[in-house]
């Protein structure tokens, strides 16, 4: 079956035992459920590497930001995505944040409300 549009699924886990929080969205118009696909295609359009993992030889800083988890499964811009983000040190943090229309929309600094 041919994929005639992106379509990207967003989900967030706030912590252990809480449930999910799904989203659809597309962009070119920006649309589906996610409660601000504007803001949500703005930064996958700006913000570099947005599906990129934490390289492996990085170097991170050892806070913990939170027990919130998150994917991003779909198609993007022809791509096939399937990332995970994480709140488990600064490296993970820093993702999180710069995604944070997408992951926490209408929340500050990219954290959950």
């Amino acid at each position: 079956m041919a994929i005639d549009r992106e379509l990207l699924v967003v989900t967030v886990i706030d912590g252990p035992g809480q449930e999910p929080r799904r989203w659809t969205l597309t962009c070119d118009p920006p649309g589906g459920s996610h409660p601000d696909p504007a803001a949500a295609c703005h930064v996958l359009d700006t913000v570099r590497g947005p599906f990129a993992p934490v390289p492996p030889d990085m170097r991170c800083l050892q806070v913990y930001g939170g027990p919130e988890t998150a994917t991003i499964t779909g198609t993007w811009r022809g791509v096939e995505v399937d990332a995970s983000y994480r709140r488990t040190d600064g490296c993970e943090i820093a993702r999180w944040t710069k995604l944070g229309a997408v992951l926490s929309p209408g929340s500050p600094a990219g954290r959950p409300v």
